[in-house]
């Protein structure tokens, strides 16, 4: 017999009734019923219940251990009664008369409970995350991140991709987040940073005359975190040679619906060809490029209507003309007391309210202020062209649209979700499309690059000298799902002039350009495919599965909200001898 186990605590059914078995794992959770000890005992594949006397050898051990001690059991497998069977559990009909107990490890008082899974604070959860990765959803999500990735690799090569890794330690870039630096022994006072991306190194790979080229790439941004952003991270980096924007769809569409579907536990999943939306449209439509299409509101520009008159603050917002009225459909949200919470919600986000017009039983038409004063013709007008009636309403944000534009957003999500509108049971895949290449920094006041340096303008050399930078779109795609964006991705810019003139734009220099990105320069110099690719985060694509809303709960050792592994205690101090090898002086920041 084996020394630990001839099972694990998954696998016992019906048909080893009779057999003499060895188990090892975990104590779950014991139940002492007047003379009988059950016990629940775990291991990674799953719960077995064991059932001892007090004539039992090892009966008093296991009733002085705490929950979590590890044992070794022999015994032999028996049928539940009837009214004992537990369905919900694979092992459920049958448990194990122990023979004989071994105590191999015995725990000290628990931090946190494993069994049944209360919530606990973050910061315990996290120091004693060995503990946490016990409990069943933690542990669940982690083997579901494994199956998900061997999934894209399957598919991924499938499709003729290879995979190939890239450099960990590489030179800093001055365009994207935060760096992490890593200070150089052997070259003082110089700094290798650890990659936001392997962006330059895929595109290198296609230069060198690979052709499909993948990776399950480690990532890493110093940036301030929130839920589903971490300062380290997975991605599938995708790269191809020789293809259009429509190849790299065809290409990894299969791959995500396919991967969605396989793990999607009942929710349907956008077929392909996937929807796509450009930017701008994007932006008027749901009032950010990471629309949730489970939530069927659709804005609208409704600003004729409230030209000249009627609705007097409209009307004199309107004068501006960059301004402009949008509105927000509200589906069956026709009540004075739902557009009054609406309005106190608006009050709460910083804002002085949210105009609406609702349909009121009372008038038998519609109600509300803006309706007062608008006029029951222009008022229909407006609600017609937002397609509501008897029972709707809707709501208006005004000004210029590139300042309301993230709140309007807001207020779709909270219309859609107050009213129950969003269809849970969905992954909804959409592109955005036809990102503007630049934009304007409003702390500078010179244009930047909007999205992606490293992308080929839509129009290539001459859109660059002929037009408006603002007015320049690239060959730029975002993946989103369900209010998500899971990936970015671009045609890359393949030539060298083009890349010179789209920096110049941005206000560098061909000095600079040359000294930040010289190794691909120099290899675009002697002969570059046309290529593109894409890069949709590991992280968010199980969270996503897993019904979570932080990755947190998808990765098996994550840091908390303030960048710390509580469990390592990192980042920490080290020794001044480390410092000096490292010709590194510190300089604390000096107190007030």
């Amino acid at each position: 017999m084996h020394a630990y186990r001839t099972h694990t605590c998954g696998a016992l059914r019906a048909a080893d009734t009779g057999q003499t078995v060895r188990l090892s794992g975990w104590i779950h959770r014991k139940r002492d019923h007047g003379g009988l000890m059950f016990v629940d005992l775990r291991d990674h594949y799953g719960l077995t219940q064991l059932v001892l006397h007090p004539e039992t050898p090892g009966f008093e051990l296991v009733e002085r251990v705490r929950a979590e001690s590890v044992i070794r059991i022999d015994g032999e497998v028996v049928a539940r009664s009837a009214e004992t069977v537990n369905p919900g559990l694979p092992t459920g009909e049958v448990e194990i008369r122990v023979r004989k107990v071994d105590i191999l490890s015995e725990a000290a008082e628990l931090p946190l409970p494993v069994f049944g899974e209360p919530d606990y604070p973050e910061e315990i959860r996290l120091k004693n995350r060995h503990l946490d990765l016990r409990r069943e959803t933690l542990h669940r999500n982690i083997v579901l991140r494994s199956k998900v990735i061997h999934s894209i690799r399957n598919r991924m090569i499938g499709q003729g991709f290879l995979e190939y890794q890239t450099p960990i330690l590489t030179a800093s870039s001055p365009e994207g987040a935060r760096d992490f630096l890593v200070p150089s022994r052997l070259h003082p006072s110089k700094f290798y940073a650890l990659p936001q991306a392997p962006q330059q190194f895929k595109q290198l790979l296609m230069v060198s005359g690979f052709d499909r080229y993948f990776q399950i790439a480690p990532c890493f941004r110093d940036e301030d975190l929130r839920a589903d952003r971490s300062l380290e991270f997975y991605q599938l980096d995708v790269e191809m040679s020789f293809v259009t924007q429509e190849d790299i769809f065809a290409a990894i569409e299969p791959v995500m619906h396919g991967v969605f579907e396989e793990f999607a536990n009942g929710k349907s999943v956008t077929p392909y060809p996937f929807p796509r939306i450009p930017y701008r449209q994007c932006m008027s439509m749901y009032g950010t490029d990471k629309p949730d299409l489970r939530n069927p509101i659709a804005m609208q520009d409704v600003s004729d209507p409230f030209r000249g008159g009627g609705f007097g603050l409209f009307a004199r917002i309107l004068e501006d003309g960059k301004n402009a009225v949008w509105g927000i459909p509200a589906p069956k949200g026709g009540s004075r007391a739902f557009c009054d919470r609406m309005n106190s919600w608006a009050q709460g986000e910083g804002q002085p309210g949210l105009g609406y017009i609702f349909w009121s039983e009372d008038q038998g038409g519609w109600g509300g202020p803006i309706a007062k004063n608008l006029g029951p013709d222009k008022t229909a007008e407006v609600m017609g062209q937002l397609g509501m009636g008897q029972g709707d309403a809707a709501f208006f944000v005004a000004g210029d649209p590139k300042v309301f534009a993230k709140f309007a957003g807001s207020a779709r999500t909270k219309v859609g979700t107050d009213l129950k509108l969003i269809d849970e049971d969905r992954f909804e895949f959409v592109w955005i499309v036809d990102f503007p290449m630049f934009e304007m920094n409003e702390e500078t006041n010179h244009v930047d690059f909007s999205h992606n340096p490293f992308s080929m303008p839509q129009g290539e050399l001459e859109a660059l000298n002929t037009k408006d930078p603002l007015d320049i779109l690239a060959y730029q795609y975002d993946i989103v799902c369900n209010g998500y964006e899971l990936c970015s991705g671009a045609v890359r810019n393949h030539l060298p002039e083009i890349m010179l003139r789209a920096f110049e734009i941005a206000g560098y220099g061909p000095h600079v350009v040359e000294e930040q990105f010289g190794g691909m320069l120099n290899a675009f110099r002697h002969g570059a495919p046309p290529h593109g690719g894409l890069a949709p985060g590991i992280d968010r694509i199980v969270m996503l599965l897993a019904g979570e809303t932080a990755i947190r709960e998808v990765i098996a050792f994550p840091l908390n909200q303030q960048g710390q592994d509580l469990m390592m205690n990192a980042p920490s101090e080290v020794e001044e001898k480390q410092l000096k090898e490292l010709h590194v002086r510190l300089a604390p920041p000096i107190k007030v």
